[in-house]
């Protein structure tokens, strides 16, 4: 039995195992060790990531190249937007994620710059420059709680970021010019021609030329905004807001890759029906103006050189189109013939807020006036304001006794050149017609024609869209919009051209509707659209205090 029991004995394994774990301790511990705090460094810096990708987001939001915005990049950087904290420190800093030292955000002008880290710069008088902001972190200490029983691991932990703001500009209608100021032949290596709104203002512009007659081959004025054809084109034109795509700003120019602009796609081809959607904000109403159950506001400053008939009501039959019965010009309508003013014994019943002389004579067979601006897109500024100030509010001629001129004292001239009331501009006749109702009273036609009246506030259009009688005005001015100008020589735009870069955006004041005015159209084409120049359109503004143009801004992280 004894012999039995030892010989068990000597054959027991069970107690080996606690040699294996004793040996296998020291590891087990280290690796336990090092598992725990690489997940502690890993989560600090996921969070000092984090935090530099969001001050890095913060500080783009405030580059709105203009001012003073340098200096509010940097303080959003700094807490002033948003505040990080780590739950993972241990160094004895605290929990906050710092950006202590300016030094740590530099700012770039191109995203080819920000992306390979080259000539930054922090000189905050480079604001228009400063597209792109890089931030760094304060770098922290990582205290390990375990690894250094095996002496593994240890240092510091930093993080950086780069971000910029993405811009569109989103509802914008789909017209384009090519920029008259660029030569037939530019030199294709030099920068872009610009668009000189100095001597543009308040001169008129042919934003369509109409008639057959083209910008470029297959190119009559419009852009391509990716939705419906000729049926988006027209709901742009027409809706109080516009579908189709927003536009960026930050398409690559092609001359010159550094440069980031926008660029847009030309539609090809006339579509004739367009401008019956522009009519809408001048209240005139057709089959082809408001369509597919849109909103289409008139101004309330709805002047124009159409009247109706006095009777049917306004919303019965036709009157609401261009027609017999409806919106026509009067027999006594303005149609220069001499690139001058007309007499001042003309008869006028209504002629609208006009063209320049040199835009709207024509000669007794329909052919252009030698000379002058007459077949340039650009005019001189030169419309008949004696005429116009006669013709509605009964003033002499400037210069005279109690002449309009006089009569106009302390009115805002926002767009008339040099503030010369001697050269007043058809958009602040217009602004100061608004603002004083009165001068916007209807006017009969002279005898015999006194069938006929003026309508200068909207009885046709209501908000909702409908035929209906109305004069609910719309928040913004429906006679204002923004057209895209672009070197149609340098870039060779032809009917469907992408991708094309945009110069500038401009402002534009509709001065009048289209029509075919004068018989068989040759004092204007039907499909012509006629403006003023405004100015540069503001870009920087978010939101659409004078116009359904507006610009959407988005951060986004570089690297």
């Amino acid at each position: 039995m004894a012999k039995k029991s030892q010989h068990r004995f000597f054959r027991d394994e069970l107690g080996a195992v606690a040699a294996t774990y004793a040996l296998a301790l020291v590891p087990l511990i280290a690796v336990t060790g090092l598992a725990f705090d690489y997940a502690r460094v890993a989560g600090m810096e996921t969070e000092l990531q984090n935090a530099a990708d969001q001050a890095a987001l913060a500080g783009a939001t405030q580059l709105t190249r203009t001012s003073g915005s340098m200096e509010r990049a940097i303080a959003a950087i700094q807490g002033g937007l948003v505040a990080n904290n780590t739950a993972f420190s241990n160094d004895g800093a605290g929990n906050t994620v710092a950006i202590t030292n300016a030094a740590q955000i530099v700012f770039y002008s191109s995203k080819a710059d920000a992306e390979a880290g080259t000539n930054s710069f922090t000189d905050t008088s480079r604001f228009a420059d400063a597209r792109f902001v890089e931030v760094t972190v304060d770098t922290r200490e990582a205290r390990y709680a375990l690894t250094p029983i095996v002496g593994a691991i240890k240092g510091s932990l930093n993080a950086q970021a780069v971000a910029g703001v993405g811009s569109a500009l989103c509802r914008i209608p789909p017209l384009m010019i090519c920029n008259p100021y660029e030569p037939e032949n530019p030199d294709v290596d030099a920068p872009e021609d610009a668009f000189d709104f100095n001597d543009a203002k308040g001169k008129g512009l042919l934003l369509k030329p109409g008639g057959g007659s083209q910008w470029t081959p297959g190119n009559y004025g419009y852009l391509d905004i990716g939705t419906n054809g000729a049926v988006g084109v027209r709901e742009a034109l027409g809706w109080n807001s516009p579908g189709g795509e927003c536009v960026s700003q930050d398409g690559i120019d092609t001359e010159d890759p550094a440069d980031v602009d926008a660029t847009v796609d030309t539609q090809t081809g006339n579509i004739a029906s367009g401008p019956q959607a522009i009519n809408t904000r001048f209240d005139i109403y057709s089959t082809q103006g408001c369509i597919n159950d849109g909103t289409c506001s008139p101004a309330y400053n709805s002047r124009k050189d159409l009247m109706r008939p006095v009777t049917p009501a306004p919303a019965a039959g036709n009157s609401c189109d261009i027609h017999a019965d409806g919106w026509q010009e009067s027999p006594n309508a303005y149609h220069p013939t001499t690139v001058a003013p007309v007499s001042d014994t003309t008869v006028i019943d209504s002629m609208g807020h006009p063209r320049d002389i040199c835009h709207a004579v024509e000669d007794s067979n329909g052919s252009p006036i030698p000379g002058n601006c007459h077949d340039a897109r650009l005019g001189d500024g030169i419309w008949d304001r004696d005429a116009y100030f006669r013709t509605y509010f009964g003033w002499a001629a400037y210069g005279a006794p109690g002449g309009w001129d006089a009569q106009l004292t302390g009115i805002t001239m926002e767009n008339t050149p040099g503030n010369d009331i001697q050269n007043i501009s058809r958009y602040d006749v217009y602004k100061w017609e608004e603002k004083n109702d009165t001068r916007l009273a209807d006017k009969l036609a002279a005898a015999p024609n006194t069938g006929l009246t003026t309508r200068n506030k909207p009885v046709c259009g209501a908000v909702q869209g409908t035929l209906g009688y109305s004069t609910a005005v719309h928040p913004f001015d429906r006679r204002r919009i923004t057209v895209a100008v672009v070197n149609c020589n340098r870039h060779e735009v032809k009917g469907n051209s992408p991708n094309v870069p945009v110069v500038t955006w401009a402002d534009v004041f509709l001065v009048q509707p289209s029509y075919a005015r004068g018989q068989g159209g040759k004092f204007s084409k039907k499909d012509q659209i006629y403006g003023e120049i405004i100015g540069e359109t503001d870009i920087t503004r978010v939101g659409a205090p004078v116009g359904p143009t507006i610009r959407r801004d988005m951060p986004y992280l570089v690297k």
